[in-house]
């Protein structure tokens, strides 16, 4: 079922207007009870949704993988068949039969903010590349496995790992990418760093694992609460991100202090990207996005947006909570009257108004020393994304 009209306008345009109206008043509490965050003085003449602003964050995606391709090409060809296989099929690189195609991509995001990030604090790109590449396994590791967990069967328009090899060779394809990520980092990455880099790697890893547990254990709760919401985005979503970010100051021989309003970045923008995927699910044009629309209502999946419904007191979100616990099937009617009732409820307005604010939060941590810009670029793309 397609989106209505009034439905259809971006994220990206709603977080802006958001954005502005917060700026034109005092500051409030928000879901978090915390003071909404205010932007730098600096920030206050940028706009997010500029072109130039999001030209230099594609431009940036894009120089990434061309980047980290070579050192991924590498590490994979180190695996044994299948697996060798599996993965240059995962990444887009050829067909079941082994035939090299040019397929879709993933974003690269990660990559790229460990690159903005070396950047950032006077850093090059080949010191970077390897922590690039590594945040970039394990990213894909995790979205095998998660595809497993999921039963997704299609990833990039393609038929998932697990649908063509099965369930148990997409297990140990994810446990390798998780391995070579390892392997890739300590190898390449600057010496005097390295036991440093491989610690946050691993830490994020746990980290990232404990956030796609609650996620999954959220699908078997009637109830969660916003606080456990957003500390599983900042596991499942923020670990990685964060660490990503790191990585890249590490790699250019940045303070500690300066390593660590980094990671503090990238987690808050990993928050940022988990609230604007949720909003975008329910409220996302199915002809932009490619997903179904309600895809997340449709399987009764506890995002941001219904959480924060449900625990609003209101009619609405008591309507909403009878259509999440009735054990008929959700049809693609009852999936529009919910997020019909969620945005009746607040749960749009709730969604967004933390997004901009963990947008803020993640501008604000980064240290005014460093050049910002590029990473300033790729936030505001995340934030204002609309697929």
């Amino acid at each position: 079922m397609r989106a209505s009209k009034p439905t259809r306008t971006t994220t990206g345009q709603h977080l802006e207007s958001l954005r502005r109206w917060a700026l034109s008043r005092p500051a409030v509490p928000n879901l978090t009870g915390h003071t909404e965050i205010r932007p730098r003085p600096a920030d206050r003449g940028q706009h997010p949704g500029d072109s130039a602003v999001e030209r230099s964050a594609r431009r940036q995606l894009a120089a990434a993988r061309t980047a980290i391709e070579p050192v991924l090409r590498s590490a994979v060809e180190s695996l044994s068949e299948p697996l060798n296989h599996m993965a240059g099929y995962h990444f887009g690189w050829c067909d079941t039969d082994g035939t090299p195609v040019t397929g879709v991509q993933g974003k690269a995001l990660r990559p790229a903010l460990t690159f903005a990030a070396a950047a950032a604090c006077g850093g090059g790109t080949e010191q970077a590349v390897h922590a690039a590449a590594a945040v970039e396994l394990l990213h894909n590791f995790s979205l095998v496995h998660d595809d497993v967990m999921d039963q997704d069967p299609f990833r990039h328009g393609r038929p998932t790992v697990w649908r063509v090899w099965g369930e148990t060779n997409a297990t140990l394809l994810g446990d390798a990418l998780q391995a070579l990520a390892l392997g890739v980092l300590s190898d390449g990455v600057p010496e005097p760093v390295t036991s440093e880099a491989v610690i946050r790697l691993a830490r994020a890893t746990v980290t990232l694992c404990r956030g796609q547990y609650e996620d999954c254990a959220f699908a078997s709760r009637s109830t969660v609460s916003v606080q456990e919401y957003l500390n599983m985005a900042a596991g499942k979503t923020g670990a990685l991100l964060g660490c990503a970010s790191a990585l890249g100051a590490l790699c250019a021989g940045a303070d500690h202090r300066v390593v660590s309003g980094m990671h503090t970045f990238g987690n808050e923008l990993g928050l940022v990207f988990q609230l604007v995927d949720d909003a975008i699910d329910i409220w996302g044009d199915p002809a932009v996005t490619g997903k179904p629309a309600h895809s997340d209502l449709m399987q009764r999946k506890q995002s941001f947006p219904v959480v924060s419904a449900l625990a609003s007191d209101t009619v609405h979100g008591r309507e909403l909570a009878r259509i999440y616990q009735a054990r008929q099937p959700m049809t693609a009617q009852r999936a529009a009257r919910a997020a019909d009732l969620v945005e009746k409820a607040g749960g749009r307005q709730h969604t967004l108004g933390r997004a901009a604010a963990a947008l803020e939060a993640a501008l604000q941590a980064l240290p005014p020393e460093v050049a910002a810009g590029d990473l300033t670029a790729l936030a505001e793309l995340v934030a204002h994304r609309d697929r």
